[in-house]
């Protein structure tokens, strides 16, 4: 069966060579100065949010040191007035949570704003989008660890909900530059004081990751460039004249080379970038992603393939929720919307296209997940299997070709090609 399978694709690739000829072209791709400019621009100013999140948390600080000495010298423990003491922790809070919010969302509309109206490129706008939409999660974690830090600081209990490990850096002691600078690199999103720490760096480990890093972009490029663009613009005149049939096979023409792209740039990422970025970083914790391609269910992939993401989602949309008396179905509703808005951030503004194609891919996962949830529990392993097949489908034929047509056409009807190659 692998010998047939291989054949068949090598097939594919002759065949493509025949009929379009050496596709790949260095010069053809339209990139203009004024995008590495801005883009140059934006990764510089991006990190200096994280430097505003610092002066407020570091005022913050102060005011729970100042507030905690008040209330030993007049010989009162935090608790001794439980009243007063929460509405002065809540208005504090308040003050410290808008300070948080406008600094990190202004971060993320000045990128937005730019890449939409002012980087023509997409890649070069995706780049910039996820850089910043990374800083923003990684500015909201911040504030929200360090108020339930600060909570605890103040209102202490017994015994402690603190986990051992951040006693090593109790707070107000985490809010200094060198804590947020760790944590700006570490590969998290979630912030905590202290993480697992490795003793030595593997330099040899580092450079096994990073040569996978640019050998799997290149092979994204190619195939990219060589094989999906093809598929993409031979698929113009199909949706212009809305030919349903030949629409439904460029998707499953589409989805074999998509599927190779998205699983060789899911390796680049989880396993190259992030774990040569541990490496360096002494991060202990390098569960990254685990056997998502087995999931008996939707909600299992969503849960295993980006755990880093995940963690963010628990750790502050849907356990707050939950804790404020939410069902958790509400709760997973939720994450997904705000995933769909954060999704369609990533490829609505570079490709200058607010389509809502990629909101909605996400909040359709709600049912889809509702629907193979009870296969994942069935007893034997039929119900798992099953899970795993439409899991397959829907992420091979549904999301992800579909998707990349709708906007490819939308780039199309609006700019042209962002390649001078001819096909």
């Amino acid at each position: 069966m692998v010998i047939v399978l291989v054949i068949m694709n090598l097939r594919l690739v002759v065949e493509n060579f025949m009929k379009y000829g050496v596709l790949i072209c260095i010069r053809c791709h339209d990139y203009r100065r004024q995008d590495i400019l801005l883009a140059t621009f934006l990764y510089v100013l991006i990190p200096c949010h994280l430097v505003v999140a610092y002066i407020i948390e570091l005022g913050a600080a102060q005011h729970a040191k100042g507030a905690l000495g008040r209330l030993k010298r007049s010989d009162s423990a935090p608790t001794g007035d439980p009243f007063r003491v929460s509405r002065s922790f809540q208005a504090t809070w308040y003050t410290i949570a808008w300070a948080h919010g406008i600094n990190a969302t202004f971060c993320l509309l000045v990128t937005t704003y730019t890449v939409y109206y002012h980087i023509h490129h997409p890649l070069i706008g995706t780049i910039c989008q996820i850089h910043a939409i990374i800083v923003w999660l990684k500015n909201c974690s911040y504030a929200f660890t360090n108020r339930d830090l600060r909570h605890a600081y103040l209102f202490p209990r017994t015994p402690s909900t603190i986990p051992e490990i951040y006693s090593r850096c109790p707070y107000p002691l985490n809010v200094t530059i060198r804590n947020l600078a760790y944590y700006w690199w570490a590969p998290t999103l979630v912030y905590q004081p202290v993480y697992p720490r490795t003793p030595s760096i593997r330099w040899l480990f580092v450079a096994k990751r990073t040569a996978e890093c640019f050998g799997l972009g290149m092979f994204i490029w190619l195939a990219s460039a060589q094989y999906a663009a093809p598929v993409l613009r031979n698929s113009l005149d199909k949706l212009q004249t809305m030919d349903v049939a030949s629409i439904l096979e460029r998707v499953m023409k589409l989805s074999t080379i998509s599927l190779i792209i998205w699983l060789a740039g899911f390796f680049a990422v989880f396993q190259s970038v992030l774990n040569a970025l541990a490496e360096v970083m002494h991060f202990g914790d390098r569960e990254f992603y685990t056997d998502w391609w087995n999931s008996p269910s939707v909600g299992t992939y969503w849960r295993t393939w980006n755990k880093p993401m995940y963690h963010f989602m628990r750790r502050h949309v849907y356990s707050p929720l939950v804790g404020r008396g939410f069902s958790s179905q509400f709760a997973s509703a939720m994450v997904f919307l705000f995933s769909g808005f954060l999704h369609e951030l990533l490829v609505g503004v570079p490709t200058h296209n607010i389509l809502g194609v990629a909101f909605l891919g996400m909040v359709v996962q709600l049912p889809m997940i509702y629907i193979t949830a009870p296969l994942e529990k069935m007893q034997g392993v039929n119900g798992r299997v099953l899970g795993n097949y439409i899991f397959w489908i829907s992420f091979c034929l549904v999301g992800q070709p579909l998707a990349a047509l709708l906007y490819f056409f939308a780039w199309q009807g609006k700019y042209g090609s962002v390649s001078q190659a001819k096909i």
